[in-house]
């Protein structure tokens, strides 16, 4: 799909989530043929015209302005980071040659840092939600990614494929979506990434719910937030996540898991650690896929 397709399609599916009541519209009793607004219906909340709207989405009209782009955000009630995925796909239609994506490079001082924090789960995800280094907890916790193929330590293609991951996270769909939903910015961000390319395919080929959470285009919705494991080994846990951004590297995130002091799921974090206190740091083996 073109860059101008991919806009205007992403402006269609913000469209059709919405409903006449949470856009402040009244309706007649007749019903309607398709979910959504219609598309004059965005263009009068966005003040413009129909038919520029119509341009908009398809592709016709890729040069509106920043104070247009930001109405029909408005209109369409994008929140941040979806906002911000729109200026990617728009800025994506202006300049379709893009240089090469760079080598993922782990700067030194993020890898002293894993091993610093042991006692909680944390990883380093990349471009494409790449499983770039992490330590010994978050590799027990979630997945061994050093013993996977270079090619599968992604957190999005383990989260759909993976039949421990449905097993592991309570809240398996949700988790699933929102991983989707970080590869669908990163795919906004770096539309020429050969590797991204070919990861979508595959998903899309071995997982229907890939299929219509990517035809929905999803973003993620915001950089903290909590999971619940069904661990094999300790049992249930609640844990709170954080990502935070590395300042010389904006395309890699350090993902930290937490649990809440005293808590049950405190208690069966550190006995998770223990059974991994005699292991050595298990980041070395994904140096490979730092050159990705």
């Amino acid at each position: 799909m073109g860059q101008s397709a991919e806009f205007g399609s992403f402006l269609k599916a913000m469209r059709s989530r919405l409903t006449p009541e949470q856009a402040g519209i009244r309706t007649t009793s007749g019903g309607r043929r398709v979910p959504g607004l219609r598309r004059e219906e965005i263009a009068r909340l966005a003040d413009v015209s129909t038919d520029y709207y119509v341009r908009l989405e398809q592709g016709r009209n890729i040069h509106p302005s920043r104070a247009v782009l930001d109405s029909v955000a408005r209109a369409l009630q994008l929140d941040v980071r979806e906002h911000a995925h729109m200026i990617d796909l728009l800025e994506n239609c202006a300049s379709p040659q893009h240089p090469p994506v760079p080598p993922q490079n782990v700067r030194p001082a993020l890898r002293q840092l894993l091993d610093a924090v042991g006692n909680v789960p944390a990883l380093v995800l990349g471009r494409r939600t790449d499983v770039l280094a992490g330590n010994t907890l978050a590799f027990l916790l979630l997945a061994d990614f050093p013993a996977l193929p270079a090619a599968e330590r992604n957190m999005t293609r383990w989260l759909m494929l993976d039949p421990h991951a449905r097993k592991l996270f309570r809240d398996w769909e949700e988790a699933a979506a929102e991983a989707v939903g970080a590869l669908r910015l990163d795919v906004g961000r770096h539309p020429n990434d050969e590797q991204s390319t070919h990861l979508v395919g595959e998903l899309a080929v071995h997982s229907e719910e890939f299929r219509q959470w990517w035809a929905g285009h999803r973003v993620a919705s915001g950089f903290a937030g909590r999971v619940r494991l069904r661990h094999p080994v300790v049992g249930d846990l609640d844990l709170d996540f954080e990502d935070l951004a590395v300042r010389d590297d904006p395309d890699q995130v350090l993902r930290v898991y937490s649990a809440r002091p005293g808590s049950p799921s405190a208690d069966s974090l550190a006995l998770l650690g223990s059974f991994g206190a005699d292991d050595a740091a298990k980041s070395a083996p994904l140096d490979a896929t730092a050159e990705n």
